[in-house]
């Protein structure tokens, strides 16, 4: 990557759970389109945290391959962009278990997520899930990212990763210069949380057992106007996105404006005397025009397992320098026994 030297670097990821729905998309992957011109940009398929609940073996390559193409179907551009696959890079489970060894027990349980998804799941709950954090941790740390992307509701593990890095790592280990970076975050505010189709109060997830709720990028046209169709609306006249008691409207608004280009104010004026029918007309027609490049360009990569796999191996080459000498660099630090070479 000639001269990418003195860009700053950014590291980022998506599980291969499922098919990634608008919310991936406008939240994140449009994010990372619009900063990979001016920064070195790591971004992983995080198929390590994908096995923290329960999945399918048979779908888990699958949704992998399939998730690395839409990454290059919505805009990123492999040619500037590191794509890989996180268990392909065995520095990343390495690091996690040093990093599980310096962090303190408490740390882990004020995980907001974890006791959200542990209600979910009651006595299925995994181990991993709980260490999910620390694995993110790793993730970031490996890369000596300079910022990190993330949204709201995800603020509170990068938080965890510089907390360890610093506080567990370089103010007990390190003698002059610290051993790992401290990455800062990128708050992504506009789209950051694209919420459920059928309940405007509750983020937009590949968890949902309900496909309704999402509309996935690979969804047919036939299958967005169905999903939008039965959307849940409610019973005032035109749109707005401030009303508090209007949570899918701002919703829809918001994922409009975001589709369109068009500012909220200018579509909160133009839509103020529109009914529902008539505002899902418009917003479906508008949703299948612009997920239909990303589909023709996922068609054609999808087909073309030569290539998909040829930007991963690559990615996994100039990912695995980086992770590996960052991890190399703690194990020295940390008193590990080193071979002489």
């Amino acid at each position: 990557m000639k001269g990418m030297t003195n860009k700053k670097r950014i590291l980022s990821g998506v599980q291969p759970t499922g098919d990634l729905h608008i919310g991936n998309w406008l939240g994140a992957i449009s994010n990372w389109v619009a900063l990979q011109e001016k920064h070195e940009t790591f971004l992983c398929v995080v198929d390590l945290h994908a096995i923290t609940t329960e999945y399918d073996p048979k779908q888990l390559s699958k949704n992998t391959l399939s998730t690395a193409a839409l990454y290059v179907a919505c805009g990123i551009d492999p040619k500037i962009c590191s794509i890989f696959v996180q268990s392909q890079i065995s520095a990343h489970s390495e690091l996690c278990w040093i990093l599980n060894c310096m962090t303190p027990i408490n740390w882990m349980e004020r995980m907001i997520q974890f006791k959200e998804k542990s209600v979910q799941q009651g006595n299925n709950v995994s181990i991993g899930l709980f260490d999910y954090p620390i694995l993110m941790a790793a993730d970031i740390l490996l890369y000596d990212a300079d910022y990190v992307p993330v949204g709201e509701d995800q603020k509170q593990h990068l938080e965890l990763a510089r907390d360890i890095a610093q506080q567990r790592i370089n103010a007990k280990f390190s003698k002059v210069e610290n051993i790992l970076k401290i990455p800062q975050p990128i708050i992504m505010k506009k789209g950051s949380k694209i919420m459920s189709l059928n309940d405007g109060s509750k983020k937009m997830s590949k968890s949902d057992i309900n496909e309704g709720s999402r509309i996935n990028l690979l969804d047919t046209p036939e299958i967005i106007t169905k999903k939008i169709k039965r959307a849940k609306s409610d019973s005032y006249m035109g749109m707005e996105f401030n009303n508090p008691e209007r949570p899918e409207s701002r919703n829809l608004l918001m994922i409009y404006s975001l589709l369109s280009g068009k500012e909220v104010s200018e579509l909160e004026n133009e839509l103020s005397q529109t009914g529902w029918g008539t505002f899902k007309k418009i917003f479906t027609e508008q949703l299948i025009e612009s997920l239909q490049p990303i589909q023709e360009r996922y068609q054609v990569l999808i087909n073309d397992p030569y290539e998909l796999k040829k930007i991963l191996f690559e990615g996994k080459e100039k990912a695995e320098a980086v992770a590996n000498k960052t991890l190399s660099r703690v194990k020295s630090e940390l008193g590990f026994f080193e071979m002489e070479k």
